[in-house]
């Protein structure tokens, strides 16, 4: 009795388990239905839930039924042998004794436990296809690129859309019969124990024509996979080529067709047996299989790229060279760049520079990583305010185009105290950020601090700019879920010694309208105070997915993301602005890069409102094929680009992360000739740059620059090349972001003969200057730390200007301050406190920066006017703030100082 209740209590656990796992995926799929329903995207929801759940059910229900069926027929001989009588004799007495397994097994008992078995195998088997619909919605949506392969002369759309399909088939067949097999076997080996013939699993007739008929399908099959893996030779590197090669056209192309016609054989050999009963035929055939896979796979392919191909690689592998280099160019898009003439050894006059002020005004002085710590320290506010990245943009300000850094001041509430990390305060109150800073990329104060655009909170702006909807309920660091329009009014800013507080006006959001809404987002979310709070109401909206990394990946699974999304003020309201990726693996004769994958492109830009959390997806390359699919797998999801809002479209950027792959790729595949390209005659490389002391590869970086040819400045990225194993500059590359122009990639490339400095070059010049070393040793003696930072080549008319920004740091502040420009051109290298001041030392008065900026590159002369001295003295009342807030005790008595001189002279003036 208390047996069977042990069992029972047992079985209601289990059930238990079972149904709170059922319940708890219920709710995780009506929540997300209704996210996806708020955003206006449940189309693209059934799509991916039915395609997935409906290609799972199909694989599982198939292999259910083939494994069960395999398994009912092991039902006669267990059966059979399990109820055979041992029949011995003892002391001369006959002894039946039936075997122990008699009462267990029984028909209905292994046809229950075959089928739970079945059942659980199934349902395993169903997780090893999890995700895989998006191979079965390109199949069925496929289209075509418009060029074909020259070896089986199929388009590219078949290896892109058709062949990973019938690989996927292929698979799951393959391991359905092993699976099966496996099963199969254990079965009847157990039979054979029980017939007292342990090990003996062929005896049975029932084994051997069950087994040989599993075995023959499983070489037939094989047949089918030679035929397939001819195709992935289309993908992968043999000998100098990528693709197929001279060798593995002539061999391993042979050797596919031969092994198919030996699987066949095999799988005949294997049913021919079931008659002849001749084991030694399958034996044979099955060797010559493993013998032919070996010889004509490997040793033969081998033999004749050694003693062949390698002694005479150029001749023969050209044409296959050649395929590789159109395919790769073509895969990244290298093909279309516009290839420019760019002169060597030129020099700049004062003419050139007054010509080019929007050039001069936009050099970045700044760099990313020593903003971040002042933007920390100067603008954070709180401790729970974070600004995780800085973004580089352009904006027309006050009739000026510029270029700026920006960041989105986010709410972490990592970052609260612990005794405000309450539930009410994480999930009602703190639940968003608040505004941007915005700086100029090129100006600083007299105490070497960025001047800003946008700054404090509320946003107070020096410029046309203007922030109205300052609130980020969406961002990078927005993890965890709020619920907003409570009886809770929700922290805005702080306001002094108090806090001012606000209610979501937005429409983002699931409103939490019932009982039975907020018992389904408690059992999703694992929350269940979120049925106690008498704070909420039928009013209230849950907000969840808020990382927007998070919420475009859940919409859009199959597309690759940049790893830079950026913040965009427009029209008053914040955006985030990201760009999307096709890729596939299945290019042919295109090289990886980094071994992943073979073609990619910048096809779509995703908007993401930082107040409502709507997303919007926008094509920006109508040709690609793979955007295409994608658009007839969801119908309506993609809009064009000429739909994106005008003010917003100005602000699309060309991705870094994409012209970095172009970049390395265009490297190598510059270069057309397949015996060039072979030798590696004109390989380039990306140079190194030294930031702080570290080297590091060079990193592309924005500019407005008005480029060779043309009329008016751009917005560009830029990246120079040097020759291998040399420093010198050969060419440079930049991409264009502005209006019809935007997504154009152009090299400018310099005379070989003549010699033009790399950033390598420059930097040895700056550390071989006598003045800059003294100087940056002694601060580095008086405690404080020289940061260097990244050195730019600008593109002026037809020569360039080198500048390299130095940071100072004081040992006791994370505040870098910009107190150097080193400016380099021609034969000069000159360090001066600010740019407009080099510029006068090399091209002489009138050369510097001619664009009257707010209090931007002040020099060391004392200010001549009251206005100028209260000017400055605010500027120091400000900065001896920032750094008592820092905690840079020296610093702050230092300003404290020079704000004493600066007063003094004004009650000298005033006096006079």
């Amino acid at each position: 009795m208390l047996n069977k209740l042990r069992q029972s209590f047992s079985a209601l656990i289990l059930i238990a388990v079972i149904v709170f796992l059922i319940i708890l995926s219920s709710t995780r799929l009506y929540t997300d239905w209704l996210w996806f329903q708020a955003l206006d995207y449940q189309s693209v929801f059934l799509t991916i839930i039915l395609s997935d759940y409906g290609l799972r059910l199909a694989a599982s229900v198939t292999f259910f039924v083939l494994l069960l069926i395999n398994l009912l027929l092991t039902r006669g001989p267990l059966l059979k042998a399990t109820q055979k009588a041992a029949v011995f004799r003892e002391e001369g007495l006959l002894t039946i004794q039936m075997s122990p397994l008699n009462k267990l097994l029984t028909l209905r008992f292994l046809t229950i436990a075959y089928f739970l078995l079945s059942l659980v195998m199934a349902f395993l088997f169903s997780f090893s296809i999890k995700g895989d619909w998006v191979l079965l919605q390109k199949f069925l949506h496929p289209t075509y690129f418009g060029v074909l392969d020259p070896v089986f002369q199929h388009d590219i759309g078949f290896y892109v859309f058709k062949f990973p399909f019938y690989q996927f088939l292929y698979n799951l067949a393959n391991w359905t019969i092993l699976i099966t097999a496996f099963w199969v076997a254990a079965i009847y080996l157990l039979v054979s124990v029980a017939q007292g013939n342990p090990g003996n699993l062929l005896q049975s007739i029932s084994a051997r024509y069950h087994l040989s008929i599993l075995a023959a399908l499983f070489f037939l099959l094989k047949a089918v996979g030679y035929q397939l893996e001819k195709y992935l030779l289309l993908f992968t590197h043999n000998g100098a080529v990528w693709g197929l090669g001279y060798t593995a056209t002539h061999t391993t192309l042979i050797a596919y067709k031969v092994l198919t016609y030996i699987a066949v054989f095999c799988a005949l050999a294997i049913l021919v047996n079931l008659f002849l009963r001749r084991f030694k035929l399958v034996v044979y055939s099955i060797g010559f299989l493993v013998l032919a896979s070996v010889l004509l796979g490997g040793v033969y392919p081998g033999l004749v790229q050694r003693f062949i191909v390698t002694p005479n690689e150029i001749t023969l592998e050209t044409p296959y060279l050649a395929r590789n280099i159109e395919f790769t160019r073509n895969a990244y898009n290298l093909d279309k760049i516009e290839k420019r003439d760019f002169p060597a050894g030129r020099v700049l006059a004062l003419e050139d520079i007054q010509a080019n002020q929007d050039t001069i005004t936009n050099i970045r002085l700044w760099d990313w990583e020593p903003l971040q710590q002042t933007y920390a320290q100067l603008q954070e506010m709180r401790l729970y305010y974070h600004f995780k990245e800085i973004d580089i943009d352009r904006y027309v300000i006050d009739g000026h185009y510029r270029q700026v850094m920006l960041a989105a001041r986010e709410l972490n509430q990592e970052h609260l105290s612990s005794t405000a990390k309450t539930w009410i305060n994480q999930r009602l109150i703190y639940t968003h950020g608040y505004g941007i800073a915005m700086s100029p990329v090129n100006e600083h104060t007299a105490e070497g601090l960025p001047t800003f655009f946008l700054k404090d909170i509320p946003p107070a702006s020096t410029t046309d700019l203007e922030v109205t909807r300052p609130e980020v309920y969406y961002g990078e660091v927005t993890d965890n879920y709020v619920i907003v329009n409570t009886k809770t009014k929700e922290f805005d800013y702080p306001q002094g010694d108090d806090n001012a507080y606000t209610t979501y006006e937005g429409d983002g959001g699931v409103k939490l309208s019932s009982f039975l809404r907020r018992l389904m987002f408690a059992f999703s979310v694992g929350d269940y105070k979120l049925l106690l709070a008498s704070d909420i109401d039928n009013n209230s909206k849950i907000l969840y997915y808020r990382n927007i990394d998070q919420r475009v990946h859940k919409i859009a699974p199959f597309l690759d993301y940049d790893s830079d999304p950026y913040i965009v003020l427009s029209e008053g309201k914040l955006y985030w602005l990201w760009d999307a990726y096709t890729t596939t693996d299945k290019y042919p004769y295109s090289e990886p890069y980094n071994r992943i994958n073979n073609y990619i492109r910048n096809s779509v830009k995703v908007v993401v409102d930082a107040y409502t959390g709507d997303v919007d997806f926008y094509v920006s390359d109508t040709e690609d094929p793979l955007v295409m699919t994608y658009s007839k797998i969801f119908p309506g999801m993609f809009k064009s680009l000429e739909e994106m809002p005008e003010d917003l479209r100005h602000h699309i950027r060309y991705p870094l992360d994409y012209f970095t792959i172009q970049a390395n790729m265009y490297a190598v595949y510059h270069m057309q000739d397949p015996q060039v390209f072979y030798n590696k005659e004109d390989k380039w490389n990306i140079p190194k740059d030294t930031f702080n002391v570290e080297q590091k590869m060079m990193e592309p970086y924005y500019t407005i620059i008005k480029l060779p040819g043309e009329n008016k400045p751009e917005f560009v990225l830029i990246l120079p090349f040097t020759p291998q194993n040399k420093n010198n500059m050969i060419a440079w590359m930049a991409a264009r972001s502005d209006g019809e122009e935007y997504g154009k990639l152009l090299t400018y490339s310099f005379p070989k003969q003549e010699l033009v400095y790399g950033p390598s070059n420059i930097e040895a010049r700056i550390n071989q200057d006598t003045t800059i070393s003294q100087q940056v040793s002694l601060w580095d003696q008086r405690g404080s730390r020289v940061i260097r930072g990244n050195l730019l080549a600008i593109p002026i008319k037809d020569a360039l200007l080198y500048v390299v920004p130095l940071y100072l740091q004081s040992e006791q502040s994370r505040m870098p301050e910009l107190r150097r420009v080193i400016v380099a051109h021609g034969d000069m290298v000159i360090m001066e406190p600010t740019l407009g001041i080099a510029l006068e030392k090399i091209f002489g008065k009138g050369g510097d920066v001619q664009r009257p900026i707010a209090t931007a590159e002040q020099t060391d002369q004392p200010p001549s006017s009251m206005a100028e001295l209260a000017q400055k003295a605010n500027q120091l009342y400000d900065e001896a703030q920032n750094k008592l807030k820092a905690g840079d005790w020296s610093g702050y008595g230092e300003t404290l100082s020079r704000l004493k001189e600066t007063l003094s002279e004004m009650a000298q003036n005033a006096n006079q």
